[in-house]
C-alpha cells in the first residue's frame, strides 16, 4: 500500500544535523592533529543526535514518531544487512585467528617473480581483500611487506604504495563480506551474486588494463632475496569456497556460515584454538562490527522518519528538474554517492546514507535496482581510495613512517581513476547491465 508523501525540505533538518556533526567533529579532530581522525568519530551518536532532532522538529505526538523510528529500525533490509554484518565479522575473525591472511600472502609472494613485484602487490592487494572484505586490513597486512620490497627493488615507492590501495579498493568493491557491498546490497534489496557479477563487468576490466600497465611498464627491477616464506594451503581454502558459494548464488547467510564452520574446523584440528576459544572468536567478530551494526539499525529508523515526513520526496523533486531519464538518474546517483563519500570519508557510512534516497531514484526513473547497489559500491569505492583524507590513504603513508604525504600517492592510484572511467562508460553503453530473472 502507497501512500501519497507532501515534500519538504525541512524534514531533512535531521539528515543535515547527523553529517554536519559527523564532518563537524572529524574535521576538528583532524585539525587538531588527530590521526584518522573521521574513523575515531562515533559515528551512531550522531545519528542519534538527528534522531533527537527528528522529534523535536516533527509533527505528531512522541508515539507516533516513535513508531516510526522502530519501523524504519526494524525494516526486513535493515535487520538482513545487520545480520550479515554479524556473519562477516565472525568470519573474518575465525579466519585472521588461524593464521589465513598469512598464508595468502606468504603463497602470492612465493610465486610472484621479482620482475613482476608491482603487478604481483597490486595481484596480491586484491586477492586478500576479496577474501577478507577490508581494504584497510588489506593495507594494514601486506603495506610492511610491499615498502620493504621497494625499498629491495628500488622500485619508486609511491608506485609501489598506489598499486596496494589499487588492489585494496579492487577487493573492497567485490567482496561479499565487505561493509560495503552488504550496505549496497540490502538498502536496494538485490542478490548479493547479482550485485558481483554486474560490478566485476565493470572492476575487471578496469583491475585487467592497470594490472598489464604494471606489467609491462617496469624494467631494471633489483634481484630481490626474499627469502623463504611458509604458508599453508588449506588456511587459503575458505577464501576460495566462500567466493566460489557466493558467485553462485548461495544465499549469503549459508556461505558465511559454511565458512566460518569449514574455517574453525581448520582452526580446531590444527590446535591454533578449541571449540570455547572458537566461540569466542565468533563472538569477537560479533563485537568488531557493533558500531557498524549500530549505525546502520540507526540511520534505517532515522531514514524513514525523514521519508514519511517528505524530505526523501523532496529529494526526488529537486532532482527531476536536472534528471530526464534512466541514464540521467544512474549520473545522478554516482553523483550522490560521490560527494557524500567525499564529504563523510567512509565509503560505508555514504552508502548507508544514500541508499533511502537512490533506491526512491530508481524507482521513479525505472533504473535497475541491482544497477543502483553496483553504482554505489563502485562510486563509492573510486573516491574511498582517491581522497588523501580516507583511512586507506593514510594508513598506506603512516606505514612509511613521514617519508610519504598522502597527496603524494595520488597520481599513482591509476586502477581508481581506470575504474571510473569504465564505470562512467557503463552508464552510456550498459555492457554490465544483467538480464532480468
Amino acid at each position: 500500500m502507497k501512500y501519497k508523501i507532501k515534500s519538504n525540505g525541512k524534514a531533512l533538518i535531521p539528515f543535515i544535523i547527523f553529517i554536519g556533526m559527523y564532518l563537524f567533529t572529524g574535521f576538528y579532530l583532524t585539525y587538531s592533529g588527530e590521526k584518522l581522525a573521521f574513523y575515531k568519530v562515533n559515528s551512531p551518536i550522531f545519528v542519534i543526535l538527528g534522531i533527537i532532532s527528528a522529534f523535536i522538529l516533527f509533527k505528531g505526538d512522541i508515539s507516533s514518531k516513535f513508531n516510526n523510528l522502530i519501523k524504519g529500525c526494524g525494516d526486513e533490509n535493515i535487520l538482513i544487512m545487520c545480520l550479515i554484518y554479524l556473519l562477516a565479522g565472525a568470519f573474518a575473525s575465525v579466519t585472521k585467528a588461524t593464521g589465513s591472511v598469512e598464508s595468502t600472502v606468504n603463497l602470492g609472494m612465493s610465486i610472484i617473480p621479482v620482475k613482476y613485484l608491482v603487478a604481483g602487490i597490486f595481484l596480491m592487494a586484491s586477492f586478500i581483500s576479496i577474501s577478507t572484505g577490508t581494504s584497510v586490513g588489506t593495507i594494514v597486512t601486506v603495506g610492511p611487506l610491499a615498502i620493504g620490497l621497494s625499498e629491495k627493488s628500488g622500485i619508486y615507492l609511491p608506485l609501489v604504495l598506489g598499486a596496494l590501495v589499487g588492489g585494496a579498493m579492487f577487493g573492497d568493491n567485490l567482496s561479499i563480506i565487505s561493509d560495503t557491498t552488504i550496505a549496497a546490497t540490502r538498502t536496494q534489496n538485490v542478490n548479493m551474486s547479482d550485485k558481483f557479477k554486474m560490478n566485476l563487468k565493470i572492476a575487471l576490466p578496469a583491475a585487467i588494463i592497470t594490472f598489464l600497465i604494471y606489467m609491462f611498464s617496469l624494467n631494471n627491477i633489483n634481484t630481490v632475496n626474499i627469502g623463504s616464506v611458509n604458508y599453508s594451503l588449506i588456511k587459503v581454502v575458505p577464501y576460495i569456497l566462500v567466493l566460489v558459494l557466493a558467485v553462485s548464488g548461495v544465499n549469503v547467510f549459508v556461505t558465511l556460515t559454511i565458512g566460518t564452520v569449514f574455517c574453525g574446523i581448520i582452526g580446531i584440528s590444527t590446535n591454533v584454538f578449541g571449540v570455547v576459544g572458537y566461540c569466542s572468536k565468533i563472538y569477537e567478530g560479533f563485537n568488531n562490527m557493533f558500531e557498524i551494526f549500530l549505525l546502520s539499525f540507526l540511520t534505517g529508523g532515522l531514514a524513514y522518519m525523514v521519508r514519511k515526513e517528505g524530505g526523501i520526496d523532496y529529494i526526488i523533486e529537486k532532482a527531476k528538474k536536472c534528471l530526464k531519464g534512466s541514464k540521467t538518474a544512474e549520473l545522478g546517483i554516482s553523483a550522490l554517492i560521490s560527494i557524500l563519500d567525499i564529504a563523510v570519508a567512509n565509503n560505508t557510512v555514504a552508502i548507508i546514507i544514500a541508499g533511502p534516497v537512490a533506491k526512491e531514484i530508481s524507482n521513479e526513473y525505472n533504473v535497475d535496482p541491482r544497477r543502483v547497489a553496483s553504482l554505489l559500491d563502485v562510486f563509492s569505492c573510486v573516491f574511498q581510495g582517491l581522497i588523501p583524507y580516507g583511512a586507506q590513504i593514510l594508513i598506506a603513508t603512516s606505514l612509511t613512517k613521514g617519508m610519504l604525504s598522502p597527496f603524494a600517492l595520488i597520481p599513482y592510484f591509476w586502477y581508481q581513476f581506470i575504474l571510473a572511467v569504465f564505470a562512467i562508460l557503463s552508464i552510456y553503453i550498459p555492457y554490465s547491465n544483467l538480464k532480468n530473472n
